[in-house]
């Protein structure tokens, strides 16, 4: 009972709450969720799906679900894609829905370098669901037992609201790096459900990095022998949403058709509170196959708490499963363009 009361009024006093966005580890595996410039980037047709569990173990936990499609264009050197999010929160089950199209437009600058500008409107249903709270008139004073019977609180259980929001970004990249920004939210636009306005603040982040290649590994023999990657590709992601900042910095070694990645997430030089923002260590195995025309990216991680949450959390599984094909006419000759070399996850 006690959470739900504090809950209560964290949602009716706007001066004691501050959130952030969805985060996801595996963020080039949800590619239209960190920058909408990634809509078409593969060249191809493409779906995915990405699934988060954040602390398990405890009440105040999240869950969080996204799907997207997007394809490429090149009639039009353009990119189109759809976005949908699910995030559930707490033990009030506080409930983010979105859905959002997006449109990016590849240009190259120079021979060896590509920028692509993208744009994302979209709209939100924020709900929560205040039946699960507990009051004093449902217990029985004797027992301490839930009796029947509904509270005479007078709180609606189907409170809800619908906003629009606007966002952009850009992705500079070559044959071994890239350097992307995006801006979430550029209207931040009035989320509250009960109380005083809450405005949904605008999210910056910023991600960049570099891939090296080694000699490329073989598999098959004769005319059915293909190049197998082998690289190491360094990253980093910042984030700043209202007076949050996070940072993700780490690596991917890619031994195809296995990925294995680890990063730190956190931002040591900045106290918040009086305490040193270090978050997890992120874990990460993934699994491409490269057909002919089409690839299937599966991948684990798992965020190891280090703050003082702890391990006892449950700390954070994530899945992403993504799907790309090519339907290009192969009587049309190829163009001279270059490919996004971040990782998949």
């Amino acid at each position: 009972m006690r959470i739900g009361l504090v809950a209560l009024l964290m949602l009716l006093v706007r001066g004691w709450v501050t959130a952030q966005d969805p985060q996801f580890s595996q963020f080039y595996a949800a590619p239209l969720y960190l920058n909408p410039a990634f809509a078409g980037a593969t060249n191809q047709n493409r779906v995915g799906v990405n699934y988060r569990n954040q602390w398990p173990a405890i009440d105040a936990n999240f869950n969080t679900i996204s799907a997207f499609a997007d394809k490429y264009i090149e009639s039009k050197n353009s990119g189109i894609g759809i976005l949908i999010n699910r995030d559930t929160e707490g033990v009030l089950g506080l409930q983010s829905i979105s859905v959002a199209l997006q449109y990016a437009y590849e240009l190259r600058i120079i021979e060896n370098l590509s920028f692509r500008p993208g744009f994302q409107v979209g709209v939100y249903n924020r709900s929560i669901n205040f039946s699960r709270l507990v009051f004093g008139d449902q217990l029985d004073p004797q027992t301490g037992r839930l009796r029947p019977g509904a509270s005479a609180e007078g709180l609606n259980t189907g409170q809800s609201k619908f906003f629009p929001d606007i966002s952009m970004g850009g992705l500079f990249y070559s044959k071994n790096g890239w350097l992307g920004f995006a801006a979430h939210h550029l209207t931040e636009p009035d989320q509250s459900l009960v109380g005083s306005k809450d405005v949904l603040a605008m999210k910056l982040s910023g991600h960049a990095g570099w891939k090296f290649y080694f000699k490329p590994g073989e598999m098959g023999d004769g005319f059915y022998k293909k190049p197998r990657e082998r690289s190491i590709a360094p990253t980093i992601q910042y984030r700043h949403q209202g007076r949050f900042d996070q940072m993700d910095v780490g690596l991917y070694y890619t031994f195809e058709p296995l990925i294995i990645g680890t990063w730190y997430r956190g931002v040591p030089f900045k106290e918040v509170n009086g305490i040193v923002n270090n978050e997890s260590i992120v874990l990460l195995i993934g699994f491409t196959k490269k057909g002919p025309k089409d690839v299937l990216n599966i991948g684990y991680s798992y965020d190891f708490t280090i703050s003082k949450l702890g391990a006892g959390s449950g700390g954070a599984h994530e899945f992403s499963l993504v799907y790309s094909w090519n339907t290009r006419d192969p009587r049309m000759p190829p163009k001279n363009k270059l490919v996004i070399p971040c990782p998949d996850f």
